[in-house]
């Protein structure tokens, strides 16, 4: 693969391979093994690019990738058109300060909007204005908001740009199980500027993936659900909002009708918002998008893609995959597998994070665990 990585990335990048992935196949070799519907195809877009997880497509067709432990933003840049990555640049990472003289903690969110990148850490927002003309020097970010709700645990974002304008950022649950507090377990929407803050969901466990019907404009949202309740629950779920301020359960309610032992006393589920599809147990499923292209058959138009990153604890099959959930707008039609693979054993080999359409319909993976972005074709 052509790529021009700097020193700074090729270290980063070694220091998070492991000694087993650097003996063992390729990653090419690996892909081999992923299952698909007929048809498909996966191949690697970039590869050694460290813990990649949300992705944003720039006006230009640069792909920006936000990371958890790496702790740097990056733009992948495929120049000559060929769906191979050539170049990566190091956009900002935890190494910098800012100008208010603090670092980026867990900056896995980035979205982009008007030519300007948003990037989102565990209680910073900045941005990257005209980045596609400066990716090489970017500049100082402008710190939008340092305010952002932090807590022990579930406070690294994924963001992103609503139909209305609006930049969505999640503040996840400081713990598996405790009761609601304010400005935790919610999903809030406010201005680009970060002014007019609006909480639009309570009750949210922790979500790592959500997107706009294309049909509705109603936000559709994974959620994580709770560790310790045992194997086989609770599942993790898909939820829609359909009006501002619904309550999703948590964390009295989980899935459907799981009364929280602890604290659901008094609380029941039809008091709350049901999720559309109950998702497999221990899934830590993150990034989900509607299929808005139009290189896949017919039957996948407006479907969701979802990562599922860990898995059901006791089944091997219903690890690491991408799933595809089919629904009329309002309730999920069926749920299943889509890519499968990414197990050698009962061990990964790599994860699927998150999920991003491109203009000619293919689809990007991020994987932030083999350290690579995949992308998915259709050729009948």
């Amino acid at each position: 693969m052509k790529q021009l990585v700097s020193s700074v990335l090729a270290l980063a990048t070694s220091a998070l391979i492991t000694a087993q992935a650097q003996d063992g196949p390729t990653i090419e070799e690996r892909l081999k093994d992923i299952a698909m519907p007929e048809g498909f195809a996966i191949e690697v877009f970039i590869e050694d690019l460290p813990n990649p997880r949300q992705m944003a497509l720039g006006k230009n067709g640069t792909v920006f990738v936000g990371t958890r432990q790496a702790g740097s933003v990056y733009a992948v840049v495929d120049e000559d058109g060929d769906y191979k990555a050539d170049k990566v640049h190091e956009i900002i990472s935890k190494r910098n300060k800012l100008a208010d003289g603090t670092r980026l903690n867990l900056p896995n969110g980035v979205a982009y909007k008007d030519g300007s990148l948003w990037v989102a850490a565990s209680d910073i927002l900045i941005r990257f204005d005209d980045i596609e003309s400066k990716l090489e020097n970017p500049g100082d970010p402008v710190i939008v908001a340092n305010d952002i709700p932090k807590g022990e645990s579930h406070f690294w974002k994924y963001i992103g740009f609503g139909p209305d304008e609006k930049l969505y950022i999640p503040s996840g649950a400081p713990c598996d199980i405790c009761p609601e507090q304010e400005n935790r377990m919610i999903i809030m929407r406010m201005d680009a500027d970060a002014k007019n803050r609006e909480t639009i969901a309570f009750g949210v466990r922790n979500t790592l993936g959500f997107d706009w019907n294309p049909e509705t404009d109603e936000l559709w949202f994974t959620e994580h659900g709770a560790d310790h309740l045992g194997q086989d629950a609770p599942p993790d779920e898909l939820n829609r909002l359909s009006e501002v301020g619904e309550h999703f359960g948590f964390p009295y309610i989980h899935g459907k009708d799981i009364v929280d032992p602890s604290l659901g006393h008094g609380h029941e589920p039809s008091m709350y918002t049901a999720p559309v599809q109950e998702l497999v147990p221990h899934a830590g499923v993150m990034g989900m998008k509607f299929y808005t292209g139009d290189m896949f058959p017919a039957e996948y138009k407006n479907a969701i893609f979802l990562t599922e990153k860990s898995g059901h604890r006791g089944d091997p099959l219903k690890s690491q995959r991408v799933a595809i959930v089919k629904h009329d707008n309002e309730k999920s039609l069926s749920y299943e597998p889509f890519a499968t693979g990414w197990r050698v054993g009962d061990k990964p080999w790599g994860k699927p994070v998150d999920v991003l359409v491109l203009p000619d319909g293919s689809m990007l993976i991020s994987d932030d665990t083999a350290n690579a972005i995949y992308r998915i074709t259709y050729k009948s």
